[in-house]
């Protein structure tokens, strides 16, 4: 599945909320303020202060994604995970992450593969998987 530029924008432009659940199902999500895609398959998650997401990625590499502002986005994004703490993705979540705020550095990068794409926009379509 591939991004839109549209929906690119949207996703680098304003907050994320990162949903993901535990082995066993129970679902958790949170708001993230960096997010970014880094092609048109891909969106780059920094863990700055992730406690349970981070634990369930590590066990259920599964997510979904979407953006804040539905109206401007109305996509929801799911995909498999992959959980970087060196190398050139975390190398680059960190230097993202300290240009915006120099005294934290991330745990952790999180590269989200984009696998499937949603419609979230009220109405016939709702849920419908976008080609």
């Amino acid at each position: 599945m591939v991004m839109t530029d549209e929906m690119m924008k949207a996703v680098e432009n304003d907050l994320v909320f990162l949903a993901t659940s535990t082995q066993d199902g129970v679902p958790n999500v949170v708001p993230i303020g960096f997010a970014k895609p880094l092609d048109s398959k891909s969106i780059l998650i920094v863990d700055n202060y992730m406690h349970k997401t981070h634990e369930n990625l590590e066990k259920n590499p599964e997510a979904a994604l979407v953006v804040k502002d539905a109206k401007k986005c109305p996509y929801q994004f799911k995909g498999k995970v992959e959980i970087f703490e060196s190398g050139k993705i975390f190398d680059e979540a960190v230097e993202w992450a300290t240009n915006v705020m120099t005294k934290l550095q991330p745990k952790a990068a999180i590269l989200m593969k984009v696998e499937e794409i949603y419609s979230v926009q009220p109405g016939p379509d709702a849920g419908k998987q976008v080609d």
